[in-house]
């Protein structure tokens, strides 16, 4: 039986509305896929941003906090730079002082007598020479001489040696030294420096340990005294 026309288009009409429904039921499926992928992209993209951030702050932290370490050992280092000249200057006008000291010790006769017969018997057995030059301050001429009179025959009952010793009065030593002589084996190459500003420094530096833990105490840090 041979359909009509009205049929035929309500046939068609309903074969529409069908494609029509299947066409929309698709693009709804279609768009809530898209929507799920957009949205597992963007968390995706989020957590990637999120932990380059976090990546990236956690970098300027480690180098905030080693710029800080370093800050911090310049300044203990400077600190310990300055506590060092300090304590140097200090030692510096202690040893000063003492040098401006050492021009009393020959105001007094009698005891600088004493000290200038240990200091030429003392050059005596360093030169362990046979014959011996002294230098001395010209005012000292006449004390050294007598030291040298007192000390000749001690030194030659202790070595069993003669000695001869001569003052050298055309080469004095310097105004500027305290006192203590200067000795001179027969050539002259070889010197032994007694005078009170040699022992000064001398003696300053054997005693410098003691010197700083006496002013600074003792250095924690320090594993050796010698």
């Amino acid at each position: 039986m041979a359909l009509s026309d009205a049929d035929v288009q309500k046939q068609i009409k309903h074969m529409m509305a069908f494609i029509e429904q299947e066409a929309s039921e698709k693009a709804e499926e279609i768009e809530a896929k898209a929507e799920e992928e957009f949205n597992i992209e963007k968390g995706r993209l989020v957590q990637t941003q999120r932990l380059k951030i976090m990546e990236y702050y956690a970098k300027k932290d480690k180098q905030i906090d080693q710029h800080k370490k370093i800050q911090m050992s310049n300044l203990l280092n400077q600190a310990r730079l300055k506590v060092l000249k300090t304590r140097d200057d200090m030692i510096s006008d202690l040893l000063s002082e003492a040098r401006q000291r050492l021009s009393e010790i020959a105001k007094d006769p009698e005891r600088y007598s004493v000290l200038l017969e240990g200091l030429i018997m003392q050059g005596f057995y360093q030169l362990l020479e046979p014959k011996v030059t002294i230098r001395c301050r010209q005012q000292d001429v006449s004390m050294v001489q007598a030291a040298v009179d007192k000390d000749i025959p001690v030194y030659k009952e202790m070595v069993k040696s003669n000695i001869v010793v001569r003052i050298d009065e055309q080469r004095f030593l310097s105004s500027d030294i305290s006192g203590g002589v200067e000795l001179y084996n027969d050539n002259g190459k070889i010197k032994v420096s007694n005078t009170l500003e040699s022992r000064l420094e001398l003696i300053a530096h054997q005693m410098m340990p003691e010197i700083r833990v006496e002013l600074f105490g003792v250095n924690p840090n320090r594993r050796f005294l010698d």
